[in-house]
């Protein structure tokens, strides 16, 4: 792909993606604009690409990337809807922000020309092995074959209709914090039973990377896989015994839906 695509925001994810798509495209065609000194120098380093003021970035980049709160969106969108507006070729826009739509994202100043991609991605992203939902709205094939090749380094890629994006965004969005505090909590019970810290975290941190891709390989049920490890009279079933008496399986549950009733609240403020 020979399109520059440019950053409005390089912060934790935004920084993450630039990377992962300086890896893809070459950093030579990352551009990037954040308010942050520090935060633009960092992702600058980290991916190669181009710092510039973002009035210029909106009128070189091909593909634009919102990466900005969506507290501030609207004030971004007011900053450079003017500039797209005199585009003779309008950019296609990858959104980021939850709970901001794409007929909010229209409405908010971007129009009706430009195409937009509305993406939730998670932080395993700048890693590569992200999990980045994403949908399209007025656009072309072409549209979506460069966003899937500019990202291809960010992970995994998967297309949702809109109205579906909330809630898969409740899981593998905020799913990272709760598998670590999974995780640091297995590796607080082995440092109780006399292992080191550091092997404890170690340990516990390739224990669900293993298991997660024994599930994405096997295509099999996490209830089969957790079977399996569950001999009769064994130690396992003990622990996993502890677990569902201290509603862990609801407490997980209640997670992913007060994120998802957290991400409503704030689409319904957005539209306010």
């Amino acid at each position: 792909m020979n399109k520059k695509i440019g950053f409005i925001g390089c912060g934790n994810m935004g920084g993450a993606l630039a990377i992962a798509c300086a890896k893809s495209i070459g950093g030579d065609r990352v551009l990037l604009s954040d308010l942050s000194e520090k935060t633009l120098r960092i992702a600058c380093e980290g991916s190669g690409g181009t710092p510039m003021p973002t009035d210029q970035l909106v009128k070189e980049a091909d593909i634009l990337v919102l990466a900005v709160k969506p507290q501030v969106y609207a004030a971004v969108i007011g900053q450079i809807a003017p500039l797209l507006c005199r585009r003779a070729s309008k950019p296609l826009i990858i959104s980021i922000a939850a709970g901001v739509t794409v007929a909010r994202v229209r409405a908010m100043g971007v129009g009706e020309d430009c195409p937009i991609i509305r993406i939730m991605p998670n932080t395993p992203a700048s890693v590569g092995e992200g999990m980045i939902l994403y949908t399209c709205d007025r656009t072309e094939k072409q549209d979506e074959e460069d966003f899937l090749s500019a990202f291809a380094a960010a992970g995994r890629l998967c297309p949702l209709p809109e109205d579906k994006i909330d809630a898969a965004s409740a899981l593998s969005g905020c799913g990272p914090a709760f598998v670590c505090l999974f995780a640091e909590a297995m590796a607080d019970g082995a440092v109780a039973c006399g292992l080191p810290r550091a092997q404890a975290n170690l340990f516990a941190a390739q224990t669900l990377l293993g298991t997660a891709k024994l599930m994405i390989e096997t295509e099999s049920h996490p209830g089969v896989l957790k079977d399996a490890v569950c001999s009769p009279g064994g130690t396992t079933i003990q622990g996993v015994r502890r677990l569902e008496e201290g509603g862990m399986r609801g407490a997980v549950m209640d997670a992913v839906i007060a994120a998802y009733e957290k991400t409503l609240a704030l689409k319904k403020d957005a539209d306010q």
